[in-house]
């Protein structure tokens, strides 16, 4: 299974979550419970993931380096000030939020329960990955930061 290590970008993780998460809720209508399908909820989680991932994107092109994970070998800076003082992962943070959002809309229960899927498949064959080479390229820079700031929150 380590093929599937850095292969599969997050964007397209996320979109094959957010189907899964669809065919749950149209395959499986008695897991729908109208009461947690609530606009609002849907709407705070929708805006707080784009904030979120989009302020990691910004931390990133202020420090000049790539926030591309397909494109690790360009990383050119460790990341340690502003949303990334509280997370090491805004971006998938962001995106878990964007889901759970999706989940929320679609009042399904097990449509909500899948967005964790993101979250499993992620870290084992994104983040790990990337932390390893980001270990290799900053070595005890990036260990003393994975020590002071969480992977998730």
């Amino acid at each position: 299974m380590d093929a599937l290590e850095l292969a599969v970008p997050p964007p397209v993780v996320m979109i094959v979550v957010g189907v899964l998460m669809w065919l749950l809720y149209f395959l499986f209508p008695a897991f729908t419970l109208p009461s947690i399908s609530h606009i609002w909820i849907t709407i705070i989680f929708v805006l707080a993931g784009l904030v979120i991932g989009m302020l990691g994107i910004i931390n990133f092109n202020r420090a000049g380096t790539t926030s591309n994970p397909g494109k690790t070998a360009q990383v050119s800076a460790l990341v340690t000030s502003g949303i990334y003082r509280f997370t090491r992962n805004p971006m998938y943070i962001g995106v878990l939020l964007l889901l759970i959002g999706w989940g929320v809309y679609l009042g399904n229960i097990l449509a909500l329960i899948c967005a964790f899927i993101f979250v499993l498949y992620i870290n084992r064959y994104q983040i790990r990955p990337e932390e390893r080479l980001l270990e290799r390229k900053f070595g005890d820079e990036y260990v003393s930061y994975k020590a002071k700031v969480r992977r998730w929150i």
